[in-house]
């Protein structure tokens, strides 16, 4: 396996056609890139002129330690990791595959090395994390919740919701309030209403606007900004939804709010559900990730949307240093749960 530094510009043309994430794309990589801490580092796998994997790396260096994250911390991405896209439907080569890039990209990245530092969060669609535990890092699991939308119409979506979601959201149809998608200017309503809500729970927060601006104008079609409004234009709450190939995720926003007794963010997220039936931005999205399923009280809410539990890998070092670093990616990736829904 040889293992190369990508191109950002020929990064697109090596993503598979599905089973990746929307921080993935090289729009995205060039935000993080500009804002993130750290280097990038877009690392490429190939079996002679085959790309078989892909793995984009953010660099940094903290003292002596070298910390490898994908993502990095304080961005507010829920998955990224390695991408594996084996040519054999044979699962002995598929998995000889994963392990060859898996070896090598650890190689190249000097893991073994005991001043560095890696954490990688696995996409959903990453299937076979053990050549990183055979490695001798860690590998634990996570959740979130993915709601199949697939060519299911609203109607049949929305009776699979439980009782008391229903009838929010039919209750929800008779008020004053109004869902439209929204651009920059919207977006930065919504930053600053999440922005207040964790100041108000005295929590940190990480993201800051010139990087949400960027995420939203850079993304284009990859991101929609939804923004609830009463008849007379007041601002009721927002989420910034972001899209992959496959899925619709809920990103950024969902400050807990409530209009005449009916929680705003079920209606929220509701209109992109039905977009997602209806009116995707990608034509191929049949998902929607409702983005942690980590948190016991927060999941007796998303589990009401009917959606399935989605396992995900997190991948690290071990160690006291390892466990110091942990606290920012907490921040970073576990906001939808600390806003609560």
């Amino acid at each position: 396996m040889n293992i190369e530094r990508l191109a950002l510009a020929e990064w697109d043309d090596g993503l598979p056609s599905t089973g990746f994430e929307p921080f993935h794309t090289a729009a995205a990589l060039s935000v993080l890139d500009r804002h993130a801490a750290g280097d990038l580092l877009p690392l490429g796998g190939y079996r002679g002129e085959q790309l078989v994997g892909m793995l984009p790396v953010f660099v940094r260096k903290v003292g002596r330690a070298r910390i490898l994250s994908s993502p990095p911390p304080g961005m507010a991405i829920p998955h990224l990791g390695p991408i594996v896209m084996p040519t054999s439907p044979k699962q002995r080569k598929r998995e000889k595959v994963t392990r060859e890039f898996t070896n090598g990209v650890l190689d190249v990245l000097g893991v073994d090395a005991a001043t560095t530092l890696c954490r990688f969060l696995c996409h959903t669609d990453y299937p076979d994390p053990r050549p990183y535990r055979w490695a001798g890092l860690s590998v634990e699991s996570s959740f979130t919740y993915r709601l199949q939308v697939g060519d299911r119409s609203p109607d049949d979506i929305l009776g699979s919701f439980s009782r008391s979601l229903r009838r929010e959201i039919r209750s929800g149809e008779d008020l004053d309030v109004e869902i439209e998608t929204e651009g920059v200017d919207g977006a930065e309503r919504v930053f600053e209403a999440t922005q207040a809500r964790y100041a108000e729970q005295d929590e940190g927060f990480s993201p800051s606007w010139p990087y949400v601006r960027d995420v939203v104008a850079d993304l284009d079609e990859r991101s929609r900004v939804y923004v609830a409004r009463d008849r007379g234009g007041a601002y009721l709450g927002g989420v910034i939804a972001v899209f992959s190939n496959d899925a619709a995720y809920y990103w950024l926003g969902g400050a807990r709010t409530t209009h005449e007794g009916v929680s705003i963010n079920s209606l929220l997220h509701w209109r992109i559900i039905r977009d997602v039936a209806e009116d995707p931005p990608i034509e191929s999205v049949t998902e929607y990730d409702l983005v942690g399923a980590n948190t016991e009280r927060l999941c007796r809410y998303k589990s009401k949307f009917g959606a399935d539990l989605a396992p995900y890998y997190v991948v690290e070092s071990g160690g006291p240093a390892m466990d110091a670093a942990k606290g920012a990616y907490r921040v970073a990736n576990q906001a939808a749960d600390r806003l609560g829904l």
